[in-house]
């Protein structure tokens, strides 16, 4: 639904700083930057207030809601629980052609030049990796947690790119090795350094100081 893009945009938005807490968001500003009607930016809004990403404020408006470091490090360390624990769960089953096909995923991503491109093979890696758990419950839950990642940030990053590329071939390892506590651990520390790395980027902008 274009309603579901918008709320992505705005989400990464927010979530990287560009829309500090307390801004106000205005519908046709948005809309206009979004090449959409005042339609779905409004829906996109209300699905945000849901999330408390925004507030509704009277005479005001919608504004951003307020962002603490540690409402990034809870976020971080929910993506990174049930994905360590997806890991693991995929450590203690993987066969060769499973090995393999995760293999190829991470080369893509080690090629890719792209920021655009890094974020999609980051996204195919992991995509794959979750259906080899064989948890679609679980697997949806990290899919939702998710979305409060603003990849963009991540993926024009070469020090984030470089550490990426360190965190899969460590999650590959103890793939091959078939070892779940190492599974976990590799790829649990894969999202909390997305954290500090998030939270740096933050505190260089001063959001905090809104």
């Amino acid at each position: 639904m274009l309603s579901e893009e918008v709320a992505g945009a705005l989400r990464a938005r927010i979530m990287s700083g560009e829309l500090r807490p307390g801004a106000r968001i205005r519908l046709e500003e948005v809309a206009a930057s979004l090449g959409v009607s005042i339609t779905p930016v409004r829906e996109a809004l209300l699905t945000l207030r849901g999330e408390d990403m925004v507030e509704l404020e009277p005479r005001k408006g919608y504004v951003v809601a307020p962002l603490s470091r540690q409402d990034i490090l809870d976020v971080f360390q929910l993506q990174g629980d049930i994905a360590g624990e997806l890991a693991a769960r995929v450590a203690a089953s993987i066969g060769a052609a499973q090995l393999a096909e995760l293999r190829v995923a991470h080369s893509k991503v080690a090629r890719a030049r792209r920021a655009g491109d890094v974020e999609t093979y980051e996204y195919e890696f992991h995509r794959a990796v979750n259906r080899m758990a064989r948890s679609r419950k679980l697997s949806w839950f990290l899919r939702t947690a998710a979305r409060y990642t603003p990849a963009h940030v991540y993926s024009a990053d070469p020090a984030w790119r470089e550490g990426m590329r360190a965190d899969h071939e460590a999650v590959l390892a103890a793939f091959a090795a078939g070892d779940p506590p190492a599974a976990r651990a590799a790829m649990t520390r894969h999202f909390t350094d997305g954290a500090e790395r998030l939270v740096k980027h933050l505190d260089d902008l001063g959001i905090w100081e809104a």
